[in-house]
């Protein structure tokens, strides 16, 4: 996508998935048991699907996130009860991170919460056209990721 068709393609493309995460943001965030944030049930969801425990910095690198906002909400699951943080008896500068039984149950919750609104908003949606497009998407944070995961190339100019 080097030529000005394939920009304006890129640029399509990019617009309408990022339209399509604000609308979806806004509509979750409606629906999610009071006191949760997206960003809880998806740290919450991280760690019930690893089934381990990890460190702060791990959790913020899978999220491409600060390690301060990384701590700002696993601060706020530890006041909740839904994680355990523990120092890492390896490491007395690391802590570790688990789902506590609370945080699978207010997970679980608040999956039962979005279930509903996600199967409306994909129900007309012909479920090849759905499987063929997870593929392009996937290759798109792919690409990001291993952009993400690079030196910046960019400068700061002043003018």
């Amino acid at each position: 996508m080097t030529d000005e068709r394939g920009d304006l393609l890129a640029v399509s493309l990019v617009s309408e998935i990022l339209a399509t995460d604000q609308l979806l943001r806004s509509r979750i965030a409606r629906v999610l048991p009071a006191g949760m944030e997206l960003s809880h049930v998806s740290v919450l969801n991280h760690l019930a699907r690893a089934d381990a425990e990890r460190t702060p910095a791990e959790l913020a690198r899978a999220f491409h996130l600060t390690r301060g906002a990384m701590t700002n909400t696993l601060t706020r699951l530890d006041l909740a009860g839904y994680v355990h943080i523990r120092p890492d008896w390896d490491d007395a500068r690391k802590k570790r991170v688990s789902i506590s039984p609370a945080g699978r149950r207010a997970r679980d919750a608040a999956f039962a919460a979005i279930a509903p609104f996600l199967a409306e908003a994909a129900g007309p949606l012909d479920p090849a056209r759905v499987r063929a497009t997870l593929p392009v998407l996937r290759a798109l944070r792919q690409g990001l990721e291993r952009t993400d995961a690079q030196p910046s190339s960019r400068r700061d100019v002043t003018t």
